[in-house]
């Protein structure tokens, strides 16, 4: 296996990743500062405790996630978990890579690109071939869904292929037209889905108030888990990464029910 510079990584990240783009609610790219090079990367959804101590353990040079550190309006004192989080990262010299909005966004890499592909939706395409999107950031996207008819298939089908049941809120016997969707918690997005003419719109999280939005709006809601539906993304990240520079990259799922 190779190696690439930390420096050589960030900068091919925010190369490709754009994170100058979004407005994000943390910082993107190189978070902590570990060695000065790369063989070893681990990649996950959250900077948790056990991501890292599974870093450490699998002799990790550098992890890369989607949910990072340092977010706005969180308390920046440097205690509790997150004291504990830090210190393993600096005594054992992990580069910390994390990407939120640019890595939602990307589109072939991104969270909505690969859950759309995971779920078989059929992306709707401008004449340019980009992604037909709405929301803040374009965020939410596009679509149509060919594996199922209705309601309650989609939901079946969201079961079978992410592995965990989703709340579907809204008439089970509804038949699908265009589908919008956008990972994590982005339940805020469904509006815009609605505006743009969403029959049905997909999302990990749910509030009190998207349940009044479906039944009266008529729009299917489906809550399919945050950390389920935001799995994808960093996995298709890590791949692009080894073919690239020709590092080792491994993808851990730490099961998270929300």
């Amino acid at each position: 296996m190779n190696q690439v510079s930390t420096h050589e990584l960030a900068n091919w990240l925010d190369a490709t990743l754009q994170p100058h783009r979004f407005r994000d609610y943390c910082p993107n790219g190189l978070q902590v500062e570990g060695k000065d090079s790369i063989r070893h990367i681990i990649t996950g959804v959250t900077a948790s405790q056990a991501l890292l101590e599974t870093a450490v353990a699998r002799g990790a040079d550098a992890v890369l996630v989607h949910h990072g550190w340092f977010w706005k309006n969180e308390d920046p004192c440097i205690r509790g978990p997150k004291r504990r989080r830090l210190a393993l990262a600096l005594q054992s010299q992990l580069n910390l890579f994390a990407y939120h909005l640019p890595l939602d966004a990307h589109p072939s890499l991104g969270n909505n690109a690969q859950l759309g592909r995971v779920l078989g939706f059929e992306p709707e395409r401008d004449s340019d071939g980009n992604p037909v999107t709405c929301g803040p950031d374009g965020l939410v996207w596009l679509g149509r869904c060919t594996d199922a008819n209705t309601l309650s298939e989609l939901g079946a089908l969201i079961c079978n292929r992410l592995h965990r049941e989703p709340l579907v809120v809204g008439n089970l016997q509804q038949t699908l037209g265009r589908v919008a969707w956008c990972t994590g918690g982005a339940q805020s997005m469904m509006q815009s889905a609605i505006d743009a003419g969403a029959q049905v719109y997909i999302t990990g999280e749910a509030s009190e108030p998207t349940f009044h939005l479906a039944q009266e709006t008529g729009c299917g809601f489906i809550a399919a888990g945050h950390h389920a539906t935001e799995r994808y993304g960093v996995q298709a990240l890590g791949e692009a990464i080894a073919r690239e520079f020709n590092v080792r990259v491994e993808f851990v799922d730490l099961d998270n029910p929300i």
